[in-house]
């Protein structure tokens, strides 16, 4: 059985390429740990993969990234600057944006309403609809998303299609950094291949640099260049995925469950 790897000290000392940089990362909520030292690097272009068991901090590290929350310990570099973010809206100001599993969309409008809300053309005291139409159109064709028809509420849209809208809207930004926080759950293969899709011809383009929380290992070696696991509130294995496989990362968690086992059994 294999053991996790930590990630290299040399990678973490000579940051240059990066896009993105943590430095042990920690995050209290009162008397609970969710983070203890994260240490993680993102390249320019590259697509990470973040994985781990449910609760292990995933979601966490990724609201700090975005803005949501505040570390309680560490320091966040964007293009080797250090940044200290004050809301989600600053960190997409500075190039960060997110995709949460809710998608944040409003079901009863339409696909190009979703794409512009709250940042709307207006030429006072009209809405700009015809503008909207013609360029959402032009964007989800740039990328590469498939939808019959611009107008089209987005509640009549399948799972897929709408978390494809979701990630659109994000990369019409034009963001440095993107974070999709399990775009793939729930769905089925069909509808996770529009997803998968999205982001090999986004990771092709070059032009955004992705972390991306998913619980399938095969999908996650599919589009990813490299994968960190997170265990107990910190990253124990940083590896490039054409250096892993689903069996190793498989044996690392299943490890983590008999550790976890006996360490109950003991203290019962």
């Amino acid at each position: 059985m294999t053991a996790p790897t930590p990630p290299g000290q040399d990678e973490l000392l000579n940051p240059g390429g990066d896009v993105l940089r943590c430095e042990h990362i920690a995050k209290y909520y009162g008397a609970v740990t969710a983070l203890t030292d994260v240490n993680l690097r993102l390249r320019r272009g590259e697509v990470l993969g973040l994985i781990g068991d449910n609760g292990a901090g995933k979601s966490t590290l990724l609201k700090i990234l975005c803005g949501f929350q505040p570390p309680s310990r560490g320091r966040i570099f964007l293009e080797d600057r250090e940044v200290t973010f004050k809301s989600v809206d600053h960190a997409r100001s500075l190039g960060i944006d997110a995709v949460y599993q809710d998608l944040a969309l409003v079901n009863q409008l339409t696909v190009f309403q979703n794409m512009f809300l709250n940042r709307e053309k207006i030429r006072w005291p009209l809405v700009r609809n015809g503008v909207m139409r013609k360029e959402a159109r032009q964007r989800l064709d740039d990328i590469g998303v498939q939808i019959p028809s611009v107008n089209s509420p987005v509640a009549k849209l399948s799972g897929g299609q709408r978390q494809a809208i979701a990630v659109a809207r994000s990369v019409f930004s034009n963001p440095k950094v993107l974070l999709l926080d399990e775009p793939l759950a729930a769905m089925g293969v069909k509808e996770g291949a529009i997803i998968l899709d999205l982001i090999q011809r986004l990771k092709r383009e070059g032009n955004v640099s992705i972390i991306i929380i998913a619980h399938n290992y095969a999908q996650v070696l599919e589009v990813c260049d490299r994968v960190n696991m997170i265990q107990g509130g910190r990253i124990t294995l940083d590896k490039r995925t054409s250096e892993t496989s689903a069996d190793e990362l498989t044996d690392i968690v299943v490890s983590e469950y008999r550790r976890a086992l006996e360490e109950r059994q003991r203290s019962a």
